[in-house]
């Protein structure tokens, strides 16, 4: 049987729309944070900003391993009615009704979501205790020696309990598809934590006052307050008629042995978990850089990678983490719909492949031109205190790693959304693998070899390589058992393509990146221009 093709081009549509309001979400976020730090970049030393990036994994680490498990499963939730999206036409009251003369299907659906999203509450409790505890006893004297240290500590923690008990409405959102909503609540939200932590750090240094990391915990606080304010403003209208509650519920069902406590979705129970244990090694795997810098570096380092990541890698925040969140939920509303239909992994290929052609493209871009012209713009940007060779290199280097960061990543949205309980299993089992040896390999690049952050990213591409052919031989064996195939050829540029690319960068890399005449400059980039005329 075929799923009918309007349902699954409503889905792409839905995911255009979708993608382009998350897109724009990531762009007003970075650019508030980007001017903010371009305000304060000067008078912040590189072992404040280290201290910075420390408190900064503290507060992702603890909303990643009480939430994202959770978010995963749900996603695999089949939604058996219409997106809030295609049934919006300007009136909030005639949505509301629609939405209520909807059968109990979709009522349990929905109920079952929201009471998932609860178990990320209360696991963020534990979770929170056990980081604060490990980070507060870790930390180095300098560190601990930072003013505000505790103080900062305490507040990041409220702020991360406080941003998951958004959760119930973020489940609702994205079921829904109210990407407009959520374009509007996080947009402001991150408005309000820039604004706060540039702000502090202005006062504080025309006050001559050292305020330590005290203004990123208070944006922190302010992101998290702004974001239950928002979503409490936006969904308040629209919740006043749905035939579910936001609160944790007990389900009516005709069948309740398929839920705990007569709540909870025993099968989204149980992948949430199988999820979560994978999910410890991934987080290991995603910011091991970060665990391992703190670890054997020194805070000046810890800044200048962090000033180098936070640039370098703005692109991958802005661009291709809004295409990874987007195309998951395409994913698991193609191939989680609780039927099989013929066409849907078709579909799913489909969308898999313009990505992944379109991040080849960008890839011929990056490699030449983003190593010569990132450390030129940083001399404009950070003033004289960055605007040394090492932090140019460092950001020279980072742009290699952008497009191994790129398919990874879409390779393991499809991973997370098409696999099943056991192929998630052996997915964590090879992440561990891959664990144990990103860890030796920063081990022997640091330490042994000496190299620092430069060392360390060479060893994030080796690990995102790695974990990429493993997703790409999943999704080959995936498409093969649905009569189908993946082929290298499908989304790859054309070989004379990489040979110009390559060339390119190889004469601009010959510039080297100190040179800053103007005049040599530009003929190296006209001349490297011709490249992009055989794409």
């Amino acid at each position: 049987m075929s799923q009918p093709d309007g349902n699954v081009d409503r889905i792409r549509a839905s995911s255009a729309s979708g993608m382009t309001l998350l897109i724009i979400v990531q762009i007003a976020s970075r650019l508030f944070t980007f001017i903010a730090n371009q305000l304060i970049l000067r008078t912040l030393s590189p072992a404040i900003l280290g201290v910075g990036t420390q408190l900064e994994l503290y507060f992702i680490s603890i909303l990643y391993f009480s939430r994202e498990s959770i978010r995963t499963a749900i996603q695999r939730q089949p939604f058996l009615g219409k997106s809030a999206t295609a049934l919006y036409d300007g009136d909030h009251d005639r949505i509301s009704a629609k939405l209520s003369r909807k059968a109990q299907p979709q009522t349990i659906s929905s109920q079952s979501v929201i009471n998932m999203a609860y178990l990320s509450i209360s696991m963020g409790f534990p979770s929170a205790l056990i980081f604060a505890t490990l980070y507060t006893h870790f930390a180095s004297q300098e560190v601990s020696e930072t003013p505000f240290y505790l103080a900062s500590v305490a507040i990041t923690t409220v702020a991360s309990l406080m941003e998951l008990c958004v959760e119930p409405f973020f489940v609702v959102v994205q079921q829904y598809t109210l990407y407009k909503k959520r374009a509007i609540v996080e947009t402001a939200a991150a408005f309000m934590k820039s604004l706060t932590v540039c702000c502090l750090f202005l006062w504080s240094s025309l006050k001559d006052r050292d305020l330590g990391v005290l203004p990123f915990a208070l944006g922190y606080l302010s992101y998290s307050l702004s974001l239950i304010c928002g979503y409490y403003l936006a969904m308040s209208k629209l919740t006043s008629r749905w035939r579910f509650s936001l609160l944790l519920t007990k389900i009516r069902s005709s069948d309740n042995s398929i839920y705990l406590a007569d709540r909870f979705p025993r099968r989204l129970v149980t992948l949430s978990t199988n999820v979560f244990f994978q999910s410890i090694v991934k987080h290991l795997l995603t910011q091991g850089d970060a665990m391992m810098l703190a670890a054997m570096t020194s805070l000046e380092d810890q800044g200048i990678y962090s000033l180098a990541s936070n640039y370098g890698g703005l692109l991958a925040r802005v661009l291709f983490q809004p295409i990874e969140e987007n195309s998951r939920t395409v994913f698991s509303s193609l191939l989680n719909s609780g039927k099989q239909y013929t066409n849907n992994a078709s579909a799913a290929k489909a969308h898999l492949i313009e990505i992944l052609r379109a991040y080849g493209m960008l890839s011929v871009f990056i490699f030449p031109l983003g190593p010569y012209l990132v450390p030129r713009i940083l001399s404009l940007l950070g003033g004289h205190k960055w605007a040394s060779p090492e932090v140019g290199s460092l950001l020279s280097h980072y742009c290699y790693y952008i497009p191994f960061l790129a398919f990874n990543g879409i390779t393991e949205a499809f991973v997370s959304s098409a696999a099943s309980p056991s192929d998630l299993r052996r997915q964590a089992y090879w992440m561990g693998v891959f664990s144990a040896s990103f860890a030796l390999a920063a081990y022997l690049f640091l330490k042994v070899g000496g190299l620092g952050a430069h060392g360390l990213i060479w060893v994030n591409i080796i690990n995102m390589a790695v974990r990429t052919a493993w997703s790409f031989m999943f999704l080959r064996s995936y498409f093969f058992l649905h009569g189908s195939s993946l082929a290298l050829a499908e989304f790859c540029p054309r070989p004379r393509t990489w040979v110009a690319g390559a060339l390119s960068s190889i004469i601009l890399a010959r510039q080297g990146h100190d040179d800053t005449n103007y005049h040599t400059s530009m003929k190296a980039l006209i001349f490297c221009a011709g490249y992009i005329l055989l794409m």
